[in-house]
């Protein structure tokens, strides 16, 4: 890839894992970010918003709807606090999600800069992952984890911290193919037994729920039914 901004191969990373939404209230700890989206508008909808937890919301809601992860963009501190709403939703009703926060440059870390926040500490009780990125060549492995943490095992949402100095940073940076999504399937000696089970049973009663349901898989329950 040529030499570029961690923000712009962030952008990038964005595109080639397949994201056409991104709800946002702009920030100045993140304007590199909001620069790179806009050299991509016809392939991501930037949807600006007037408060975080609203902006929170819409990407939870577009993950429910869709399956895939809804990317939010908040800057640091109140922003952050504000978004967390729609992070504990996300956790609770296990969608894919993934929140990108401004944060202060690397150089002012543990140094009580404006609205600094230790967002690992903040958003880990409520995230499958939260972490930051504070080496910009690696900027795609983090999105690409991002994306696969989010939508692989129990679907849940994943919080980057993204330090402003390092998004304006130019680095080489390896282009990676989109992250993968795993197929579970019930172990064969699992469903054996419930063969047995279900040949012997005279009533038989199936409690369904939980999240990530579509119209196929909705069909294909009514199939065994």
């Amino acid at each position: 890839m040529p030499r570029q901004t961690a923000a712009r191969h962030l952008v990038d990373a964005l595109v080639m894992n397949g994201a056409t939404h991104v709800f946002c209230v702009p920030g100045e700890s993140y304007l590199a970010v909001l620069d790179a989206l806009y050299d991509v508008r016809d392939r991501i909808q930037l949807v600006v918003c007037r408060h975080e937890a609203s902006a929170a919301n819409m990407a939870e809601a577009y993950g429910k709807l869709t399956g895939k992860p809804g990317i939010v963009m908040v800057t640091r501190g109140p922003g952050a606090t504000q978004g967390s709403v729609g992070v504990h939703t996300a956790f609770q009703d296990s969608t894919p999600m993934i929140m990108f926060i401004g944060q202060v440059a690397r150089g002012m870390a543990d140094r009580e800069a404006f609205q600094e926040i230790d967002y690992r500490q903040m958003f880990g009780p409520i995230a499958k992952w939260a972490s930051e990125i504070d080496v910009a060549a690696r900027t795609g492995e983090y999105v690409n984890r991002a994306f696969a943490t989010a939508q692989n095992g129990r679907r849940g949402p994943v919080v980057l911290a993204l330090p402003e100095d390092m998004l304006v940073e130019e680095v080489d940076a390896q282009a990676l193919p989109p992250a993968s999504v795993s197929c579970v399937a019930p172990d064969e000696r699992a469903l054996e037994r419930l063969r047995e089970m279900m040949s012997g049973a005279a009533r038989p009663f199936l409690l369904v729920g939980g999240g990530g349901w579509t119209a196929d898989a909705v069909r294909d329950l009514k199939s065994f039914v």
